[in-house]
């Protein structure tokens, strides 16, 4: 879909029913102080649920959605509305839920806006308020965080309390940040006049926290010596895909123990109505293959990892080892790599850390599951192979930074230093 069809934050300070929403922008400078070039808030990993929530308000807990287009939460008694002949109700609109039934307007004066939340888990949806609410998140020299910005009347979603069903107990709504003009990311951009890119880096157990970041680079963790992982990065394009504004790749294949799987390589394009493709995703927990491209692979990585002893089968999972006859590296267990080719001849390298998943003492399976032979897409990235990896999503570029894992170079997602800077 073309950016310029969609209603961005942009646009809508031409729309008088919005003005004062975004006359903060343009008067009044001292609220967003001017050296503000980066944000960054904590990402927790709940292991109950095997989500990411990112926190804003300081400690208020909201699912980190990279396919959501919205921000939604359920909203108190007397919360502010939205015109619904506004271009924020438009923007809102950009994406309707597939299985999402339009409400019919009602004519009623001020007419108001209805938006559409989605549970990213259940694929449940609501309809409900579209209103507005302020975020505060902290600035970032790129080491630690400095001061806390408030960000006024970013526009969001009103949702019913039920909707948050089989999301983590601690979240109170869910940030949606795919590429639409009411995302987080986008309004971040336009109320702050940030560099258009953000990146996320996504903790492996609930211990200690991940790192989100909107603005500009550097993104420094920690090591010896520090290490800036902005400079790190190798890059491949973002697809748009019509149908929705998730992150999508262009893969030419996988490869395991550098062998390429056989299985034929368009099964990983999108079709003409936009089904198919590699999409990346912090909702689904584990990499989901259509049948027809899981079932080669799964051969593969059993035929590469014969030697090693087999373990009874865990659901989800089709192929467990004995992970006593396991060595250990620094990026995981000692098991063949598994490479995602993109175009342009570059590989996103998966190694055992994020291939093989603890189930017990003894167990580890291949953290990858059948998605059926009628999955909507051919191939998820789900969280687990996300796990200290770091992304950086270039939207003025439509590009994809990343560095598969941070552990090869001595340092995890729970590494950014959150200790404010006096």
């Amino acid at each position: 879909l073309d950016r310029s069809s969609v209603a961005t934050p942009e646009s809508e300070a031409r729309d008088p029913a919005l003005e004062k929403i975004y006359n903060s922008l343009h008067d009044g400078h001292e609220r967003f102080p001017s050296e503000t070039k980066a944000l960054v808030a904590p990402i927790t990993k709940d292991v109950s649920t095997s989500l990411y929530t990112v926190a804003l308000n300081t400690d208020k807990q909201f699912v980190l959605d990279l396919a959501g287009p919205l921000l939604w939460f359920p909203c108190p008694p007397g919360h502010p509305t939205v015109p619904c002949n506004s271009t924020a109700c438009a923007a809102a609109g950009a994406f309707h839920p597939p299985r999402c039934p339009r409400i019919a307007a009602i004519d009623k004066q001020p007419c108001t806006c209805t938006a559409y939340p989605v549970n990213p888990v259940t694929t449940m949806c609501s309809s409900d308020d579209l209103t507005f609410t302020s975020v505060t998140l902290s600035s970032t020299d790129g080491k630690n965080p400095t001061t806390a910005v408030c960000v006024p009347e970013v526009v969001s979603s009103c949702a019913p309390k039920g909707l948050l069903n089989s999301l983590p107990a601690a979240a109170v709504g869910v940030a949606g940040l795919a590429r639409s003009g009411l995302a987080v990311p986008s309004q971040l951009f336009s109320k702050l006049y940030l560099k258009k890119q953000f990146a996320i880096c996504l903790p492996s157990s609930g211990a200690a926290p991940g790192a989100a970041f909107f603005g500009t680079e550097p993104f420094y963790f920690l090591a010896a010596p520090p290490v800036d992982v902005a400079a790190r990065l190798t890059y491949t394009t973002l697809l748009r895909n019509p149908r929705n504004p998730a992150y999508y790749l262009e893969v030419k294949g996988l490869a395991v123990n550098r062998e390429a799987v056989p299985f034929l390589a368009r099964m990983l394009e999108f079709d003409s109505l936009g089904h198919g493709g590699v999409m990346i995703s912090t909702a689904a927990p584990y990499t989901t293959l259509t049948s027809h491209i899981y079932r080669p692979f799964l051969k593969a990585f059993a035929a590469a990892t014969k030697a090693i002893p087999r373990a009874p089968k865990v659901k989800p999972f089709g192929l467990c080892l004995n992970s006593t006859a396991l060595g250990s590296t620094r990026v995981g267990y000692g098991v063949p790599q598994i490479d995602v080719m993109l175009a342009g001849g570059r590989n996103w390298t998966i190694f055992g850390a994020n291939s093989l998943k603890q189930v017990d003492k003894d167990t580890a399976c291949l953290a990858f599951v059948d998605g059926g032979p009628k999955a909507e897409q051919a191939m998820v990235i789900g969280g687990y192979q996300l796990e200290n990896s770091f992304l950086l999503f270039d939207l003025a570029r439509s590009r994809l930074g990343f560095l598969s894992t941070l552990l090869g170079i001595m340092t995890t997602c729970s590494n950014f230093n959150f200790t404010v800077k006096a």
